[in-house]
């Protein structure tokens, strides 16, 4: 078995900000979930709603493209659930609009860069820090990132504001740019509403840059020495007993945090550790920041 250490050494593992909230969170929950690949199914409902989630990021990024999307549109009458979910796109896309027309207007400006699905890559060591812009905009000034939300705004702007989303997609266009911080923004646009799309913009400065580095790098140094010792044997550390967030984890059972009095178990107890130095650590799905 080759070490971790040598893995680090001769490859680059790449991180998003799933795993980086995920790491933050819990580490254990990290290593169950992607180094010893016990997630277990996704639940029907929350499949579909993540279905229907990629529908509408594919949609805009046709729309971005120039390609006309009303044949994507259509309706089946003989499929009632796909006339639901279409009409539900419909609703989106129509809602979006009318909210934010300058965002779909592109009036083929030279000097200004759009692009959906724009990728972006930051080596930080061993490690390849990985974002994906539903849509950048771009002119010599300033720019900003676009993020679609198809899951109710949240209450809580604060916590969206210090989840890795927001903190490594701007960190990463500072760091592989020539925009100083403070031309730099990110806004989400939820287009869940029973009413409108609502909108949340979050500025970027130099002071939050620096903030915004020296927690990364305190993520990233404590992982390498939890991926060092994992492969000695020693699990990565778990939260205090009593910890409310392991209520609600699929993991309790297994990190021996069992809820008293349930009846549910882990479906992981009998699955197989995976070798560390075979994982591909692939992004965590999108979930709904909680208020």
């Amino acid at each position: 078995m080759i070490s971790i250490t040598n893995s680090l050494q001769n490859q680059l593992l790449r991180i998003s900000q799933g795993q980086l909230n995920l790491l933050e969170r819990c580490p254990r929950e990290f290593q169950h979930t992607y180094l010893e690949q016990l997630r277990p199914p996704i639940k029907p409902e929350n499949q579909e709603k993540q279905l229907q989630g990629s529908r509408f990021h594919l949609l805009m990024q046709q729309q971005e493209m120039g390609l006309e999307i009303d044949k994507f549109l259509q309706a089946d009458d003989d499929d009632r659930k796909n006339n639901h979910d279409i009409l539900q796109l419909q609703n989106w896309i129509k809602a979006f609009a009318i909210a934010a027309p300058e965002i779909l207007i592109n009036n083929g400006n030279s000097e200004i860069f759009r692009e959906s699905e724009h990728y972006r890559t930051l080596q930080v060591e061993n490690y390849l820090l990985t974002a994906i812009y539903d849509l950048l905009i771009a002119n010599p000034e300033q720019a900003e990132i676009f993020d679609w939300k198809t899951y109710p705004k949240p209450e809580n702007k604060r916590k969206l504001q210090y989840n890795w989303q927001t903190r490594l997609y701007l960190y990463v266009l500072a760091e592989t740019s020539d925009y100083p911080p403070e031309n730099i923004s990110m806004t989400y646009w939820f287009v869940q509403s029973p009413s409108k799309p609502h909108s949340i913009k979050f500025s970027y400065n130099s002071s939050q840059h620096q903030q915004t580095k020296k927690k990364l790098n305190q993520h990233l140094n404590r992982l390498t020495q939890w991926l060092e010792t994992y492969q000695q044997g020693e699990q990565f550390p778990q939260l205090s007993e009593g910890n409310k967030t392991c209520n609600y984890c699929q993991y309790a059972s297994r990190c021996q945090r069992q809820i008293v009095g349930s009846d549910t178990k882990s479906s992981s107890h009998n699955l197989p550790g995976v070798d560390v130095t075979l994982v591909n650590l692939a992004n965590i799905q999108e979930v709904p920041i909680k208020g």
